[in-house]
C-alpha cells in the first residue's frame, strides 16, 4: 500500500473517529463548479443506502442565502474545493458552523481559508499520475461511506474501500481501451460549435462536469447537461444529424433512463459518442459497489477525452478569459 493511500485512509478515519456518536439527521452537500459535479454521486449514495439520515445538495452561494432550516446541530456539512480558495464555499463552512452544524472540508491545500474555516479537513491529490484511491471523488465516497458504516452500520464500507484500493489498474486498461476513441473524438468535433452531455442517476454529476467544466470554461465550447429523464420532456426536440451528444451508460439503477435516451437519439443523431461502463474490466471492483464507482471511471476517460480535444483544437485546458483574471 503507497504512503499517499495510508495517509488518505488515515485522514479519513480521523474524520470518521470524530464523527463517532454524533448524532447526524441530515448531510449537506456543499461546493461550486467541478467540486460541487462530485457530490451527485454522493448524493446518490444516500438516497439509496441511507435508512435515517436525509441529504441535499448546494452550491455554496445559495445554501448561504438560502438557509436551510434544519441546518443545525444535528447536521453534517461537507464542502469540496481543490485549491480551498473558492470564496462563496469557504463562506459556507463559517455559515454551516454558526447554525452549529458539523464540517468536514476537501481539499488540496492544507492551509487554505477553507480548511481553516472547517471543523476538519481531509487532503486530497489532484493531477495526472495520482493513485484513484487519492482523488477527490474517492475521498468522498470513502468520508460518505464510513458516515453510513458508524451511523447505520452499512456494511458497504469495506467493500467500497476495498474497491477503491483496486481502481487504478481499472483506470490504465480503460484509458488505454480507449486512447484511439479519443482521439478520434477530438479530430471529429475540434470545430462544433456545440456538444451536449447526457446521463442519469450517480452519473449525472460526470457528465455536468465535463459540459460547464471542459467545454464551457477550458474550451469555450456551448453546452449544455441534459438529464437522460429529462430529454423526453424539452430537450430531444433538439437532436437531429448534425448535433453532437456524449452519451453515458452508467451501472446504477438509472440505466435504463440512459438506454432509452440513447436508442431514441440513435434514430434521429448521427454524431453521438457513446461511454458504457459495461464495457471497461471491472476487475477488483465489488459487484454491490459497481453502480458508485462507474462514475469514477467515466469521469476518468472523459478527461482523457478533453485533454486530446484541446491538442486538437490548440486551445489548453489551462486557457482562460475570465477566471482569475478579472473581478468578479
Amino acid at each position: 500500500m503507497s504512503k499517499s493511500v495510508m495517509n488518505v485512509k488515515s485522514n479519513v478515519k480521523t474524520v470518521l473517529d470524530q464523527l463517532k456518536g454524533r448524532k447526524i439527521n441530515n448531510i449537506y452537500l456543499v461546493a461550486c463548479g467541478g467540486s460541487s459535479a462530485i457530490m451527485y454521486s454522493a448524493k446518490y449514495i444516500l438516497d439509496r443506502e441511507s435508512q435515517n439520515i436525509t441529504s441535499d445538495l448546494y452550491s455554496s452561494n445559495e445554501f448561504i442565502h438560502r438557509n436551510p432550516q434544519q441546518l443545525g446541530k444535528e447536521s453534517l456539512v461537507i464542502l469540496c474545493s481543490m485549491s480551498g480558495t473558492t470564496p462563496e464555499t469557504a463562506e459556507a463552512a463559517k455559515f454551516a458552523k454558526s447554525k452549529g452544524a458539523f464540517t468536514v472540508a476537501l481539499t488540496n491545500e492544507p492551509a487554505s481559508p477553507l480548511a481553516q474555516n472547517a471543523d476538519l479537513y481531509i487532503k486530497y491529490e489532484w493531477g495526472n499520475g495520482v493513485n484513484a484511491f487519492d482523488t477527490n471523488l474517492s475521498v468522498l465516497y470513502q468520508l460518505v461511506f464510513g458516515v453510513l458504516h458508524i451511523a447505520e452500520n452499512n456494511e458497504k464500507f469495506g467493500k467500497l474501500v476495498s474497491s477503491l484500493e483496486n481502481l487504478q489498474p481499472v483506470y490504465e486498461k480503460a484509458l488505454e481501451q480507449e486512447a484511439s476513441n479519443a482521439r478520434v473524438f477530438a479530430q471529429s468535433h475540434a470545430k462544433e460549435p456545440v456538444i451536449y452531455t447526457m446521463a442519469s442517476g450517480s452519473n449525472y454529476g460526470t457528465a455536468y462536469s465535463f459540459s460547464i467544466c471542459i467545454l464551457m470554461e477550458m474550451q469555450w465550447i456551448h453546452s449544455h447537461a441534459i438529464h437522460a429523464g429529462e430529454y423526453f420532456h424539452g430537450p430531444f426536440e433538439i437532436i437531429d444529424e448534425n448535433v453532437p451528444f456524449i452519451i453515458l451508460l452508467g451501472l446504477d439503477e438509472t440505466r435504463p433512463l440512459e438506454e432509452r435516451a440513447l436508442s431514441f437519439s440513435q434514430r434521429f443523431g448521427k454524431k453521438l459518442t457513446v461511454l458504457d461502463a459495461k464495457q471497461y474490466d471491472l476487475d477488483g471492483i465489488d459487484e454491490e459497489v459497481k453502480g458508485y464507482i462507474a462514475p469514477l471511471i467515466l469521469n476518468r476517460i472523459l478527461r482523457q477525452y478533453a485533454e486530446e480535444l484541446a491538442e486538437a483544437r490548440n486551445h489548453p485546458l489551462s486557457k482562460r478569459r475570465y477566471m482569475w483574471k478579472v473581478e468578479y
